[in-house]
């Protein structure tokens, strides 16, 4: 098959357009990532709607609870330097956070928040990526994450970022992961 565009087709290249069996879905009608906005109380609007297209389960993962308040975001804001990932429309896909919420000198501690729709297609791993270069520019030595051992998409993207150390804590890991070993914006795929 040749991998041009089809006339009349809206520009969708012709590879994306074939015949799939029934179970697969094109990606190529879904938003991508255009940009990532640095958050402020003003975008609260933005964060509650994201928040929205997440699952239960996933808020939970997340948060550790299945309701996110404003106070929640406020409080995210007054302890970190947050991000919002945006489709080309302005809509939100995703959340990160990078901050010292630990109080562990040269620690920073990474927070990630990806609507259910928009998993698995590199939008989380992209902006763990930004987070890490944030800090470490800020002169970070270490990003960790506390989060559920059974939340393997997490660990699986954090594994991306570089070679991570892994403390039990119950039914939770504290994932640290060196900063220095990671060139800055790149990463192991």
């Amino acid at each position: 098959m040749r991998h041009g565009r089809r006339q009349g087709s809206q520009g969708v290249p012709a590879r994306c357009r074939a015949d799939r069996p029934a179970g697969l879905r094109p990606l190529i009608h879904q938003p991508s990532l255009a940009t990532i906005h640095p958050a402020t109380e003003a975008d609260r609007p933005l964060a509650d709607s994201l928040h929205q297209d997440c699952s239960e389960s996933n808020l939970l993962l997340r948060w550790g609870r299945t309701r996110i308040t404003h106070r929640d975001f406020t409080r995210l804001l007054d302890h970190c330097d947050v991000w919002i990932g945006l489709d080309a429309e302005g809509r939100p896909l995703a959340m990160v956070s990078a901050g010292l919420v630990s109080h562990e000198a040269g620690v920073v501690d990474l927070g990630l928040q990806v609507a259910d729709a928009h998993q698995r297609r590199g939008i989380g791993t992209l902006l763990a990526r930004h987070a890490a270069d944030h800090a470490r520019r800020s002169g970070a030595h270490t990003l960790t994450a506390y989060l559920h051992a059974a939340n393997t998409p997490m660990l699986r993207l954090l594994a991306r970022l570089g070679p991570a150390v892994h403390t039990r804590d119950g039914s939770h890991l504290d994932v640290r992961i060196p900063l220095g070993d990671i060139p800055a914006g790149h990463a192991p795929s």
